[in-house]
């Protein structure tokens, strides 16, 4: 089975071995036709601690790791 790859911002490196990482999506309204920006935030294992606040990071979904963490980090990029 395929496994959902993700990309968005680090918005959090407080945790041991745990980033919160926002990830933005837009969509289209069903009714009104217009272009709608949704976003959620995810929290994923970084074995490293490697990320910082700002970095793009690339998620991937994973067992369980604890009661919030189902995803970790499969790269990042430079600083933006």
């Amino acid at each position: 089975m395929l496994k959902r790859i993700l990309e968005g911002v680090v918005v959090s490196d407080k945790g041991e071995k745990t980033v919160v990482v926002k990830v933005e999506r837009t969509l289209l309204h069903p009714l009104l036709k217009k272009t709608v920006r949704s976003s959620k935030k995810y929290h994923a294992h970084d074995e490293a601690n490697a990320l910082k606040v700002g970095d793009i990071a690339r998620i991937v979904e994973c067992a369980p790791k604890s009661k919030l963490k189902r995803w970790e980090v499969l790269s990042n990029a430079s600083a933006s």
